[in-house]
């Protein structure tokens, strides 16, 4: 408008916010806003209303973008053409294919390449020696989008030697190429629980090669801080978090020690967090990691220094079922990245935990960030997030969560001692065990899982893998070259129990498992048969609330071809329906004078077993499912009397 801006609320009347927090109460019957506060696993409340005078940051200024201590990130204005990296992950085993995907994604949008290196060819491409990984690279120019190194299998002595051998003398200038090494001694530990040779003995060798890499390739950064493994084994934010800030500390302390300047630690590490679908929590888990870290240089002496942040979707949210809702899962993650401050962002692919996934999933998942960039313009303001009072509380909130798991691991002697003493693997398991418990009551909703399912599934696409490398261990030899003086010191290995990825749909996934493969062998689908009481107004929610939750294990809800006004039509359409089991589906007072009715009359026609919906008592019901319930229990219940094996 030229004369000002809209007032999209003139036409209501002021209202005060007492007056406000009355129709809150009005409407909770009683209520205050206590009832609408939510809380993390980390115990951090989740308030319905944030205020200026509970805002941290008012007493305490976060400074302007790209200012230290750099808690708004690092740039005062973000690329107008690049506002964050947008990084591919490639992980098809068969170095020809992983090429003609690289060259195709980068053709369409992608600005970097994260390479998935196993030298089996078992969890990522199977660069053996300097040959392979030149097919896989053929026709990138590494001068212009960066290189990154994600080291799986035995780590990252093969990508590396391999990386150096190909490009180290090979190029008129190396100086200009841009890399991402990602060398992580202490990510290994989490990941495999081994390091070979012990950490003393990796250290001296990384901290050697970081300050050689760094002379050789000066546009590129040689380590990694990684706390995926801990959000990927079903960790909280304030335990990413806190571990993230340990992996950091106690690298600097290890690569000290064998005589590397950790003024230069900032500057040649990735520190790189796994983002879920909550965007609100994941946001402020961004901007909490960047308080973090500036603490720690200031408490360590140093001088300030941007923290460079890469945030990976979650595989931990990603389901094998309706896999396409990860789409949606995904792009909320995206978002968190985006306005979270993240510099570089890489989506998964929706058909990851399929399998290997192919154009369509890569597709989408470089589309993602390209349409948030381009379309929605999520890149051209700096530290969109700032001010905003809820994100900064619970950007504080976080961090002091954060702190104190950082000074339990530092009391127990530093990230590497408390892994190989169990005791963080410990607390992880912990808030795992209680998410867990949480899903399976459906507390936490997996949409298209545990809510909303579709019995009849939709399968994703996935690549048809065919290649299979018979390495099983390659030689460092282009390290050993490298690092020409460097003494062997290696000792006996490091060990820790491995923080093993979980899946948040494990449980309902097993049951729709068992589901498919019963249906597979007798041809049969099993179903549940729904009695309704009274008309269709006073049992249809708890109908399609039954129908959901018994599809989430892959068991049919099936009705009486029309509407039962009699204990003899409920007989019959039971029998029509061939089920073995029954679920009753009415209002509360129906329930008092027809439901024990019906259940008899199910049972006397053969039911196995009969549920309720609802908390309603009632003779002959064994089972009742409300909300709240533990829907894994109540379906393998129901799986069981219908002799769907457990696998």
């Amino acid at each position: 408008m030229a004369d000002g801006f809209l007032s999209l609320s003139s036409q209501f009347e002021t209202a005060t916010e007492a007056e406000w927090l009355a129709a809150v109460e009005k409407a909770l019957k009683g209520g205050g806003l206590e009832r609408l506060t939510r809380k993390t696993d980390d115990g951090i409340a989740i308030r319905p209303l944030y205020r200026e005078d509970g805002f941290a940051s008012a007493t305490d200024p976060l400074g302007a973008p790209g200012e230290a201590p750099y808690l708004r990130g690092a740039e005062a204005q973000p690329d107008a053409y690049l506002p964050w990296d947008i990084r591919q992950a490639f992980t098809h085993p068969d170095p020809e294919t992983t090429n003609a995907e690289i060259l195709r994604d980068l053709e369409r949008g992608v600005s970097s390449v994260e390479l998935a290196v196993d030298c089996t060819g078992a969890h990522g491409c199977a660069v053996e020696d300097a040959n392979t990984l030149a097919s896989v690279l053929k026709g990138v120019r590494a001068d212009i989008a960066t290189i990154a190194l994600d080291h799986r299998g035995a780590g990252a002595g093969t990508s590396v030697a391999a990386l150096l051998a190909l490009w180290g003398e090979k190029q008129d200038e190396p100086k200009s190429l841009k890399f991402a090494f990602n060398i992580d001694p202490l990510g290994l530990l989490m990941r495999t629980g081994r390091v070979e040779g012990g950490l003393d003995a990796a250290f001296v060798r990384t901290a050697e090669l970081a300050r050689l890499l760094a002379l050789s390739f000066p546009n590129a950064t040689t380590l990694r801080a990684d706390s995926r493994a801990i959000h990927e084994a079903g960790g909280s934010e304030a335990q990413e978090l806190g571990g993230l800030i340990a992996h950091a500390v106690d690298t600097m302390r290890r690569l000290q020690t064998a005589g590397y300047d950790i003024n230069s630690f900032p500057a040649q590490t990735v520190f790189t967090l796994a983002t879920g679908g909550n965007y609100g929590l994941e946001i402020a888990k961004l901007r909490a990691a960047r308080r973090l870290w500036a603490r720690v240089l200031d408490a360590m002496g140093l001088e300030a220094d941007p923290m460079r942040l890469q945030s990976v979707s979650s595989a931990r949210m990603l389901t094998r079922y309706d896999a396409w809702v990860n789409m949606l899962r995904n792009t909320a993650a995206c978002f968190a990245a985006s306005v979270g401050g993240a510099d570089v962002v890489t989506v998964r692919a929706f058909n990851e935990a399929l399998g290997v996934p192919e154009e369509l999933g890569r597709r989408t998942a470089r589309n993602t960030q390209i349409i948030a960039m381009e379309e929605s313009g999520l890149g051209r303001i700096a530290d969109p997030a700032g001010g905003a009072w809820f994100e900064e509380t619970l950007a504080t909130d976080l961090a002091e969560a954060a702190w104190k798991e950082f000074q339990q691991i530092e009391s127990e002697g530093g990230l590497a001692e408390s892994l190989a003493a169990g005791k963080f693997q410990s607390r992880i398991k912990g808030v795992r065990d209680d998410r867990y418990k949480a899903i399976a009551k459906r507390k936490i909703p997996v949409t298209g899982v545990s809510e909303f399912p579709l019995i009849e599934e939709d399968g994703a696409p996935i690549a048809d893998v065919t290649y299979a490398s018979k390495a099983t261990r390659v030689s460092n030899e282009g390290i050993k070259s490298f690092l020409k003086d460097l003494p062997d010191r290696s000792g006996d290995d490091t060990t820790a129990e491995a923080l093993e990825p979980i899946h948040l749909a494990r449980d309902f996934e097993a049951l729709r498992d068992r589901a498919a493969a019963h249906e597979e062998k007798t041809g049969k689908r099993p179903s549940i048969f729904i009695a309704t009481l009274g008309p269709l107004a006073e049992h249809n929610a708890r109908v399609d609330f039954a129908r959901n939750l018994f599809a989430a294990g892959g068991i049919e809800g099936k009705e009486a071809p029309s509407l039962p006004t009699s204990l003899e039509d409920i007989e019959a359409g039971f029998k029509a329906s061939g089920c073995r089991i029954a679920v009753i589906c009415g209002n509360d007072e129906r329930y008092k004078t027809e439901a024990g009715d019906a259940a008899q009359t199910l049972k006397k026609a053969g039911a196995q077993r009969v549920f309720i919906a609802g908390k309603a008592e009632a003779p002959y019901c064994d089972t009742n499912i409300f909300m709240g319930c533990d829907a894994v229990d109540v379906l393998q219940l129901a799986q069981a009397e219908l002799g769907v094996a457990k696998t």
